[in-house]
Order: C-alpha cells, then sequence, then structure tokens
C-alpha cells in the first residue's frame, strides 16, 4: 500500500510537469463555436478523468477532436496512466484484434460508440463521453519511461504500436516549440486527428507555452471551418499534402485570413509544384510555409525546411530538428560524407523512442533503440547540408498522412477474399492493387475505402496477367510500376 501511495505521489509530482496547466490559470487554452475552456478549466477536467483512472495503467483513447477528449489525454500523460490513440474511426473488428492484443484497463471514448464496450463497466461519463473499466483483471506490466502508445498504420488496425516514452515527448516538444518560434500568442485549429503523430505534437507544442487551440470536427471543406478560422483569429494551420492540394482546389489563396501567419507541412514528400506554390504565396503575403519531416518512431519531427529557405530548396526536407542530427548510410553500413550520394537516411536524438509492441507483453521492455533511428527513407544531401527525400527503402505509402503498411493491406485482403494473388504498389496519396482475377476489382477499392477509412479515389484495383516475381517467388515490386496510371 506504501509502495503504490509512493508511485502515486511521483507521478502527480513528476509527471504532471510535462502539462504545468496551473501557471496558465485563467489563460485561454481552447476555442469552440460556442465556448472557450481556460487552462484552469482543461486542469479540472483532466484531474477528473484522470481520478477515476490507476497509476500506471493502460488505457485506449479513442481520440476526437473535442476538448474532452483533449482533457483525458492531458489528464492519461499528467497522472503516469498510459494512453493507446486510437483512431475514432477504426473499423470495430481491427478495434476488436487491438484490445485483444494489448486488453486495456480503461477505454475512454464518446457515447454509444463500439459494440465491444459491453464487455467493460462504464465509470464515468462526462460532456458525452464515458470512461470504461474492464470487467475482468487483467493488468499489463508497464516500463516506468514508458509514457504512450501511437499506431504505426492507424488504419490497418496494426497491433504494432510505438512505444514513446516521457523524455522523447519532452525533447520533441521542446525542439518544435524552438524552431517554429511558438509563444503564448499561437492559436493553432485541430484539422488534423489527435491519433496521428502531427496533430497531437500540435496539442503537446500548443499546450506547453500557453497557446490556445480552436477545437474542432469539422474539415476544411466546410465553410464553418473557414468561418471559425477567421473568427478566432487561427495564426498557424498545418496539413499533409493531400491537405494542400485541397487547399488548392478551395482557392485558399484568394481567401482572406488575415491572422494567419504560418502554414507548416508534414505526412509525406509534398509534391513540388504545390510546395513551389505555396512558398511563393508565403513570400507574397509576409507568411512563413515551414516544410517538416517525422515519423512516430521519433514522437513526431525529425526535420525541417526552414521558410527563409522554401522557395530556394524546392523539394528539400531540410535539415535536423535543434537538438537532432542527421547522416546517411550505404548499403554495407558505411556512412556517406559524399553530396549528392543516395543512402538510407539515420536520424539520431532524444526524441527517438523506445521501439515498438506487437502485443501487451512488449511493454514492460525498456529502450531498444538508443536515441538512433534508421528511417528506411532514401536521401540526399545537398552542398548546403540540405536532405531531400529520393524513395523508400519499406514498404510504406503516406495516404492523405496516414502511413499505410502495404505488407499489411495484403494480409487484410487475403483474409477478405482467400488466398488471392495480390500485391500492393503506389506512390504517396494513391494505392494501387494489382490482382489476377478480374471479378475482384471491383470488390476491392469499396473493401478498402471502408476498412481502411480512406476516400476511393485514393485506390486502384487492377488485373494483371501475373504478379512479377523472381526466381526466388518474391514480388517485384518495382516491376508494377509500369501499370500506374501516370
Amino acid at each position: 500500500m506504501q509502495w503504490a501511495f509512493l508511485l502515486l505521489f511521483f507521478f502527480k509530482e513528476v509527471m504532471s510537469l510535462f502539462f504545468d496547466l496551473k501557471t496558465f490559470g485563467a489563460r485561454s487554452a481552447l476555442f469552440m463555436e460556442n465556448e472557450v475552456w481556460t487552462y484552469n478549466k482543461l486542469h479540472e477536467m483532466s484531474e477528473t478523468i484522470a481520478a477515476m483512472m490507476s497509476p500506471r495503467s493502460l488505457a485506449f483513447l479513442v481520440c476526437s477532436n473535442t476538448p474532452t477528449s483533449i482533457a483525458a489525454y492531458v489528464g492519461c500523460i499528467n497522472h503516469g496512466i498510459v494512453p493507446v490513440m486510437v483512431d475514432k474511426d477504426l473499423d470495430q473488428e481491427l478495434l476488436q484484434n487491438l484490445l485483444e492484443q494489448y486488453a486495456p484497463t480503461y477505454i475512454f471514448a464518446e457515447d454509444v460508440y463500439f459494440d465491444v464496450l459491453n464487455r467493460y463497466t462504464q465509470i464515468l461519463h462526462v460532456e458525452s463521453h464515458a470512461l470504461y473499466n474492464m470487467k475482468e483483471t487483467h493488468t499489463v506490466h508497464l516500463h516506468d519511461d514508458l509514457a504512450l502508445l501511437m499506431t504505426t498504420s492507424g488504419s490497418t488496425g496494426s497491433p504494432k504500436l510505438v512505444r514513446q516514452s516521457y523524455e522523447n515527448l519532452r525533447a520533441n516538444t521542446a525542439s518544435i516549440v524552438e524552431y517554429l518560434h511558438l509563444d503564448e500568442t499561437e492559436r493553432a485549429v485541430t484539422n488534423l486527428p489527435l491519433h496521428y503523430v502531427y496533430g497531437l505534437s500540435i496539442l503537446n507544442t500548443h499546450l506547453a507555452v500557453g497557446a490556445s487551440i480552436v477545437v474542432t470536427e469539422k474539415t476544411l471543406f466546410d465553410r464553418s471551418f473557414w468561418q471559425l478560422v477567421r473568427e478566432q483569429e487561427v495564426t498557424n494551420l498545418g496539413g499533409v499534402p493531400y491537405t494542400y492540394a485541397m487547399l488548392k482546389r478551395l482557392r485558399f489563396f484568394r481567401m482572406n485570413l488575415p491572422s494567419l501567419h504560418t502554414l507548416t507541412q508534414a505526412g509525406g514528400k509534398l509534391d513540388p509544384e504545390l510546395h513551389t506554390e505555396f512558398a511563393e504565396y508565403a513570400a507574397q503575403t509576409g507568411k512563413s510555409f515551414v516544410v517538416m519531416y517525422g515519423a512516430a518512431e521519433a514522437t513526431a519531427r525529425m526535420g525541417y525546411l526552414p521558410p527563409q529557405d522554401a522557395l530556394e530548396k524546392i523539394g528539400a526536407m531540410g535539415i535536423a530538428i535543434p537538438g537532432g542530427t542527421f547522416e546517411l548510410m550505404d548499403e554495407s553500413g558505411a556512412v556517406i560524407t559524399a553530396t549528392g550520394t543516395i543512402g538510407e537516411l539515420v536520424y539520431y536524438g532524444a526524441n527517438v523512442t523506445l521501439g515498438y509492441a506487437t502485443s501487451g507483453a512488449d511493454l514492460a521492455r525498456g529502450d531498444e533503440r538508443h536515441g538512433r533511428y534508421e528511417t528506411g527513407d532514401l536521401a540526399q544531401r545537398d552542398e548546403d547540408g540540405f536532405y531531400t527525400i529520393v524513395g523508400r527503402k519499406r514498404r510504406f505509402l503516406k495516404l492523405f498522412g496516414k502511413r499505410t503498411n502495404l505488407q499489411e493491406v495484403e494480409h487484410l485482403l487475403r483474409q477478405h477474399f482467400g488466398e488471392i494473388e495480390v500485391a500492393c504498389a503506389g506512390v504517396d496519396d494513391h494505392l494501387y492493387v494489382f490482382v489476377t482475377q478480374e471479378a475482384l476489382t471491383s470488390e476491392i477499392v469499396p473493401f478498402l475505402s471502408a476498412k481502411l477509412g480512406l476516400h476511393h479515389t485514393a485506390l486502384t484495383a487492377k488485373q494483371i496477367a501475373e504478379i512479377p516475381k523472381n526466381a526466388s517467388g518474391k514480388t517485384v515490386y518495382r516491376d508494377l510500376e509500369q501499370y500506374y496510371d501516370v
């Protein structure tokens, strides 16, 4: 009993330093359409939710862009409760798979949500959200450093999670605050989801400096979203490549947004033409356009292109964030020092996460990366020390900002359609599925669209005579590029 009290005291006194909300007191933290939460109100709500959970327990946070969902996250981090950030639109079957792998003690979600919640007992209801406690007693051991679990391929419901530490969160938050020059005058908007490291990093950085956030679940396509941006005087807007493609279609360059001074982009490489157009717009209007590079495995951010270089370095990802370093490695593992030579990009920094988990048992493991992360991205460095991503070593795509594991998508298709001949490939924001059975092509896109929560325009299914393979029977994915619609 004394040990449990000391543990609770430790996490109240030490972990609460991450979100020191009381320091900002009556300052406005969260803006909604008809309500404003001060930092005091956010603190009180986060304490109410966290008080119902035991320190060093595992909780699934089914994320929504609501103030109560934000309060639940803050309460967990401040009290040593380890949240798993779950996409609220995740397919119920895929959520069930995650629950079976990790058996969390708690689930926090909006009212009337997943059917699986009948296995849990509701212990708190607040602001149209509910906290559930698992009926069966099942406790996983959590490493002392473990703070947060993020999905690597959220839309596929993969059991592989990234284990992030308190030090990872602190280091990356401080670095982003520094290079984006964030302070209490900033105001962001939640147009990106909290289960996505980019969206969560915006929340972390703004709360860390006493800034404010406009909280909404409206999308860029809603007129009321832009009305909210204007009325609430949003100062910075973040987006993935798809966001910027849509902004152009929405005639963003003609919008009157006098308070907006910074645009940030991450979640995949931006098309050079779009990069050019937004960099030119920023230069002409006195705004900053900041291209960024990151991954869940590095908490959020690893690199950025300073806004003053946005026009000169079109297509580049930039330089390492403060406190981090990059190097390039050839196929033999030797460091590449020459400029213009392609190699795998390796990152070093305090924000490199502990490692992966694929089941509850893995949550007891400590730091397995020791500050070094092999990104799997191929890059080259120019004579000024700026890095440009030129390809991927491993089989992932960024689909509207969601990193999607193509091997897992193939597995989903085989599970649903049987042992079919299938190969997945593509480019960022577009996934191609190749099969040898023509009858399946009409079924694959609607299936994946529903299963992964992606718009059908991001998907193409094609029938080909045979899946190209090498002598050892492995699929030669490069040979599929000839079938892309260019």
